[in-house]
């Protein structure tokens, strides 16, 4: 015969609560593997990780423990429209040759980092926008006179940095006989190109603004755009729900002035000004 046990007040509370610090393991444990609710704060608090550049003035800069851009502050209107304050967002460096792997592991829940819209990467990763459209063009030391376009760079050297196919464009369409050099970020291509171990930088023409502006007047920016490159934020690949939530911020933020406000702050004493032709884009991309 069975002996029933029954439990005093005092131990049905403390079984009731160890009950539920294990269901409260499990739901953290559940969303800290479901997009734009991990569980990665000491106090449970969803956060959102949020991929970024590090090293590109005026765009995405890692700066004394804190992080600017345009960006930058394209990114913090999206969260806060989708529900998070500044103090949950996650920075995550992302470079170039590493931002889809990222998406499909989910280190990030999206990328916002001079993240073009291509259909070779649309096999991989989904995006939203496009929050601006740049255009590549090519950096140049003060003194330069030779170069004045991308037909310009037969026999020299052009600095790019790896993962990206700006200077495969060159010289597939324009300077055959350039000779590239990749680095694996935009400082060390400007440093290369301040102590004359390559004669031009390319990408797109709002990276290269923000590298003129930190150079302190020793670069120039040709300013001959030959591309139209359709910026976006990237996520994981299919997820149409969340695209369409990002684009309506992101449409918010253009009607409202923000986005304007947000491209002259960060790009102020450039001279740069994006193409009206193309800008403020129409955010459509990645819902259907």
């Amino acid at each position: 015969m069975r002996k029933t046990v029954l439990m005093k007040g005092k131990d049905m509370k403390i079984l009731h609560n160890r009950i539920f610090r294990a269901i409260l393991a499990v739901l953290c444990t559940v969303c800290c593997v479901m997009p734009l609710t991990a569980c990665d704060r000491s106090d449970g608090k969803k956060v959102i990780r949020i991929g970024i550049k590090f090293d590109q003035p005026g765009l995405g800069f890692k700066k004394a423990g804190t992080y600017v851009g345009f960006d930058v502050d394209v990114a913090k209107y999206v969260a806060k429209k989708l529900g998070y304050s500044e103090d949950q967002i996650v920075w995550k460096e992302s470079p170039s040759k590493q931002r889809e792997t990222m998406l499909q592991n989910g280190d990030v829940d999206m990328i916002v980092a001079t993240y073009s819209i291509t259909d070779a990467r649309k096999n991989i990763v989904s995006f939203a926008g496009p929050y601006f459209v740049a255009g590549q063009d090519l950096l140049v030391r003060k003194d330069e006179h030779k170069v004045s376009g991308p037909n310009d760079l037969d026999g020299k050297r052009l600095c790019s940095v790896s993962g990206s196919t700006s200077a495969i464009v060159i010289k597939e369409k324009f300077s055959s006989k350039v000779q590239l050099m990749q680095q694996p970020g935009y400082a060390e291509c400007a440093t290369a190109l301040f102590s004359g171990i390559v004669d031009a930088v390319t990408t797109d023409d709002i990276i290269l603004a923000g590298l003129a502006t930190a150079s302190r007047g020793r670069l120039k920016l040709v300013n001959k755009p030959f591309t139209a490159e359709y910026y976006g934020i990237g996520i994981k690949k299919g997820n149409t729900r969340l695209a369409k939530r990002i684009n309506a911020a992101l449409k918010d933020m253009m009607r409202n002035g923000s986005w304007k406000r947000a491209l002259n702050d960060n790009l102020r004493g450039t001279g740069f000004k994006p193409n009206a032709k193309y800008n403020p884009p129409i955010p459509q991309e990645g819902e259907n």
